[in-house]
C-alpha cells in the first residue's frame, strides 16, 4: 500500500485523462436503461473501459470492481472500486455534475479516494492517514456545531420508497437551514469534506457510489455511517450518511 501511495499522482494522471470521454457529448446521447431511473451510456463502458487496462498494467495483482460489472465477490485483499461515471442522468443532460470515482480497498479499508469532476476541474483526493484534498490543497469538514446551522445533502435511491424517503427529507428540512440534491453521491462526499455543505444521506448506494467519498470525509475529520451508525462494509450496498461528525447524531434520530 505505500507503493500505492507514491503512485497517487500517476493514478490522478490516468483518472485526468477521461475528461475527453466524459465531455464527449455524441458518446452521451447513446444511453440504455439499466432498471428503472438507472442508465448507462457510451461514456461509462469507454471510461471503465480505460481505467481498468490502465489500472491493470499499473498493478496487476489489484482485482478491479466496477458498476458496469456490478456487485460480485471480491476474493482479494485489494481491489480497485470504480464508478466510471456517478452521476450518468446529470451527463446525459449535460448538468455538469458528473465525476470519476475510484477507490483502493484493502483488507476491506478503503485506503485511497479520488473523484474527478471534469467540468469543473476538481480533483478532490485521499489516501489514508494522510488527510484530504482538492487540486493539491488540504480541506476539512465544516464547523458546524448543530443540525439548524447547515445545508444537507440528499439522494433519491429506491424509487419504489419515495414515500418513506421524501417523509425523511422533510424531517430533515425542517431541522436545517436548506437542502441539495446534486444528483452525484461521490461529488455530495466530496462537497462534505471540503466543507460546502455540511452532511448528506442516502437511503442506499453501492461500494462505487461511496468508497472514495467516504475516504474523502473521513480524512477530512467527519463521520459516515450507516442510517443505524455502524462502519461500511466496502464490499456491500447499503444506507449511508456523512457528515461533519459535530452533527452526526442529530442527524441520525431524523433517519
Amino acid at each position: 500500500m505505500r507503493e500505492m501511495s507514491m503512485n497517487m499522482e500517476k493514478i490522478i494522471r490516468l483518472v485526468t485523462k477521461t475528461k475527453e470521454l466524459i465531455k464527449n457529448r455524441e458518446m452521451a446521447a447513446h444511453v440504455k436503461e439499466k432498471g428503472v431511473a438507472d442508465y448507462v451510456t457510451q461514456v461509462d463502458i469507454a471510461v471503465q473501459n480505460f481505467l481498468k487496462k490502465e489500472l491493470f498494467l499499473l498493478a496487476p495483482d489489484i482485482q478491479f470492481l466496477g458498476e458496469e460489472t456490478g456487485l460480485q465477490e471480491m476474493k482479494a485483499d485489494s481491489f480497485w472500486i470504480l464508478d466510471p461515471v456517478d452521476g450518468t442522468t446529470n451527463l446525459m443532460h449535460d448538468y455538469q455534475h458528473s465525476v470519476v470515482s475510484l477507490a483502493l480497498c484493502y483488507q476491506d479499508e478503503i485506503v485511497m479516494g479520488i473523484v474527478y469532476n471534469p467540468f469543473h476541474e476538481e480533483i478532490f483526493s485521499a489516501i489514508k492517514g494522510k488527510g484530504s484534498f482538492l487540486n493539491g490543497q488540504p480541506i476539512k469538514v465544516s464547523k458546524a456545531e448543530k443540525l439548524s446551522d447547515t445545508i444537507i445533502g440528499l439522494g433519491t435511491a429506491k424509487r419504489e420508497l419515495a414515500d418513506e424517503n421524501f417523509a425523511r427529507f422533510r424531517r430533515v428540512f425542517g431541522a436545517c437551514q436548506d437542502v441539495r440534491r446534486i444528483g452525484s453521491a461521490a461529488l455530495e462526499l466530496a462537497y462534505t469534506a471540503c466543507g460546502r455543505q455540511d452532511g448528506y444521506f442516502e437511503i442506499y448506494l453501492n461500494p462505487w457510489d461511496y468508497a472514495a467519498g467516504m475516504l474523502l470525509v473521513q480524512e477530512a475529520g467527519g463521520i459516515v455511517t450507516d442510517f443505524a451508525g455502524n462502519p461500511l462494509n466496502p464490499r456491500e450496498g447499503g444506507s449511508v450518511v456523512g457528515t461533519n461528525g459535530n452533527i452526526h447524531g442529530e442527524l441520525l434520530k431524523l433517519l
